[in-house]
């Protein structure tokens, strides 16, 4: 027998390489493959989260910070290195390269001067995690119509509602809620009278005026995720994202109009980066198979002899090697500015749908063994489906992206 071996590295090609991203893409797989995976298998079948003393390893990475400035600490880097670091991650543990996301920055749009430098310093530094609730029972695919009341009583907004999904809430430093502070008026869009109120609180606790009840998952473990009740949580009124400047411009407490617009923005680069995290997903379960299959011994054969498997990885490795191209594409896009919400819609859906499927083939691959815990390949799977409905479910994107292709008629 031939000795075991995994295929080469996936290499980055014109236009995208540069020897500085190739060190950062080298870097993140040793983090991952020596660091994170073994975490991965020794917590996730217990479901536990992340150790704390991990997550001061990740911010020694620097990877809480990859899209924020060198000058509050971060990495200065763009989407693509965002992903591509990503990738790395998840091919690992889709919760460490999950746990980046709650960073980066995030949570300190409600901050002005010298309060928002210092948050986007621990930001960097791991030291500003977050949360964010935006669904609710009957406002998941359709934020719109998120009911979450934000009521102003002097100077602090009163928040009463639920919300559903929201993971790592407890062990999270801030909660960015959307809210409701009017109704909408005749003739607007539904999402108008939308807010961000963003909750500053305590790690490992929840602020008074809260009930939470946690989640029982089927995978995605790493961090807890939390069905939220809000009964009269009271914040203070410059904690509403724009507050400030709306003050300033005498414009009261009424929302911008641009909140449920930043949302979808925000969800653009959270689309690719999910896409990014399901071809590391696929990438695993590809590059496990591999193993296994010159490993498992069948009719005096390994089975990597035998072609119907032989075929099957190859099909596989080619979907995942598609779907990388494609986000990579997606996030350059991002960097330069250009607008690509069809783009991000697009591999989102391509992606996650691939990385389901690539899973399963390695569940398959590996027989009984692989409808056990005893191999990474179920792990895989297990957090490769929650990709196609996170982020947007794939039925969104296929909205999103039909609404930019074809135009309705009249009678729609």
């Amino acid at each position: 027998m031939t000795e075991t071996r995994l295929p080469p590295i996936p290499v980055l090609i014109p236009p995208y390489h540069t020897p500085e991203r190739e060190a950062i893409q080298a870097e993140a797989r040793r983090f991952a493959m020596e660091e994170v995976l073994p975490l991965a298998n020794e917590l996730d079948p217990q479901k536990a989260e992340i150790p704390r003393s991990f997550l001061k390893r990740i911010a020694e990475q620097g990877y809480f910070g990859i899209r924020l400035p060198r000058e509050v600490g971060g990495m200065g880097l763009g989407a693509f290195e965002y992903c591509m670091i990503s990738e790395e991650l998840a091919r690992a543990w889709m919760s460490v390269a999950s746990i980046i996301a709650r960073a980066q920055g995030g949570g300190t749009q409600h901050a002005t001067g010298d309060r928002r430098r210092e948050l986007l310093e621990r930001s960097a530094r791991g030291e500003w995690i977050g949360a964010a609730g935006l669904s609710e029972p009957s406002a998941g695919s359709d934020l719109a119509n998120v009911q979450t009341r934000a009521v102003l009583d002097g100077d602090e907004w009163v928040i009463t509602g639920q919300k559903r999904w929201t993971g790592n809430a407890k062990a999270a430093d801030w909660l960015s809620l959307l809210v409701r502070v009017a109704d909408p008026q005749p003739g607007q869009s539904r999402s108008a009278g939308l807010a961000t109120v963003i909750v500053e609180k305590q790690r490992d606790a929840f602020p008074g005026g809260v009930e939470a009840r946690m989640i029982d998952k089927i995978g995605y473990h790493g961090f807890l995720t939390w069905n939220l009740t809000f009964d009269g949580m009271r914040v203070p009124a410059d904690a509403m994202v724009g507050w400030a400047a709306r003050q300033a411009g005498g414009e009261g407490g009424r929302p911008e109009r641009s909140t449920f617009a930043d949302v979808e923005a925000g969800l653009n680069v959270a689309r690719v980066h999910t896409a990014a995290r399901a071809v590391g997903l696929a990438r695993g379960a590809v590059e496990d198979c591999i193993l296994y299959a010159q490993e498992r011994v069948q009719f005096q054969h390994p089975i990597a002899d035998f072609q119907a498997i032989r075929f099957k990885i190859a099909e596989m490795a080619a979907r995942v090697e598609q779907a990388r191209s494609f986000y990579r594409q997606v996030a350059h896009l991002i960097d330069l500015g250009i607008p690509c919400e069809k783009e991000a819609a697009m591999v989102k859906l391509m992606a996650t749908e691939m990385a389901v499927e690539v899973t399963g083939d390695g569940i398959q691959i590996h027989g009984g063994n692989g409808y056990t815990t005893e191999h990474q390949v179920e792990r895989h799977w297990r957090d490769a489906r929650l990709t196609t409905i996170f982020e947007g479910t794939s039925q969104i994107q296929q909205r999103i992206i039909s609404d930019r292709l074809l135009p309705r008629s009249p009678l729609s």
